[in-house]
């Protein structure tokens, strides 16, 4: 196989730069190098593939469809690389740190108490934790990217063990100045009529919510906005005109102290399960055996 014209990590990255930074001059600083620099790295990745792969919009360059297939692959390949550069740092240290991947609304709410628990309990061991959409979780820990996860919807992979780890809900609330603030019970039918704010499409809740919906025959929500932030939307609640679907864990304390009200629906419960998600080629890991026995040993109190 040929492989002397294949593109190197240095004009990925360069690309990936420029996308993501909004420019050459933003690239260039981000990568500590000179503006020529990264045009040269574009031109020679552009050479390569032998197709533009960026085009001038006005001011700004934008990529082309090529462009966007390259930038695709580039940042694939670039977060591999770090992954595994810090799998091979973890082999070096010893098995005392684990890289652990966690949803959105579980890094939000839940993680910082786990691991300042954990850090307490095993000032040994040292963990490595990033947020990601659960389909990419599932990819790193099919790969052995990542040792352990803490996810909202199970993984369905061979080469994946899940394990229960605790019980939720997605409640339906309201901020206190809501008009159904102190509702009893509310109609299912009544679901169509509300203004919601909620979770972007690839979040888990938002998965559970849809599928929920879709096993009731509702279709339409009134969407307001689409926010990628748990907290957000509790603030934004409190200004009274939206209700939105969250993860009991994120609201329940907000509820109990009555920033927002939980409104239950008759006949309508969205039950769900929080999962821990392991590599099989990695269940020997002492740190993550380590961290799942804390997890379990809260779950029993």
């Amino acid at each position: 196989m040929e492989y002397k014209n294949l593109p190197d990590l240095e004009g990925w990255a360069a690309l990936r730069a420029i996308v993501e930074k909004g420019g050459v001059s933003a690239a260039a600083e981000t990568l500590n190098i000179g503006q020529p620099a990264v045009t040269k790295r574009l031109r020679a990745l552009e050479t390569c593939y032998g197709l533009h792969l960026m085009e001038r919009n006005g001011n700004r360059l934008k990529l082309t469809q090529a462009g966007e297939k390259v930038y695709i692959l580039a940042v694939q390949t670039l977060d591999r690389q770090l992954a595994l550069r810090e799998e091979l740092q973890n082999m070096a240290r010893g098995e005392t740190t684990m890289r652990l991947e966690v949803t959105f609304s579980i890094g939000e709410q839940l993680l910082p108490d786990l691991l300042l628990q954990f850090s307490e309990l095993y000032p040994q061991y040292r963990v490595e934790s990033r947020m990601a959409y659960g389909r990419q979780i599932q990819a790193d820990l099919a790969t052995g990217m990542t040792v352990l996860a803490l996810m909202e919807s199970a993984p369905d992979h061979p080469d994946i063990l899940v394990q229960k780890w605790a019980d939720d809900e997605l409640w339906l609330v309201c901020g206190s100045n809501h008009a159904l603030n102190g509702t009893d019970l509310l109609p299912v039918e009544s679901l169509k009529e509300l203004s919601y704010v909620l979770r972007e499409k690839r979040s888990s809740p938002r998965e559970a919510l849809d599928q929920a919906m879709q096993q009731i025959g509702i279709t339409d929500l009134k969407i307001a906005m689409e926010v990628g932030s748990t907290d957000t939307i509790v603030e934004m609640l409190a200004r009274g005109k939206h209700v939105s679907f969250l993860p009991k864990f994120a609201v329940e304390d907000k509820v109990a102290e009555g920033d927002l009200y939980h409104i239950k629906v008759t006949g309508f419960r969205i039950m769900r399960t929080l999962w821990i998600a392991r590599n099989r080629s990695q269940l020997d890991h002492p740190v993550a055996e380590a961290f799942i026995q804390m997890l379990r040993n809260n779950a029993a109190r």
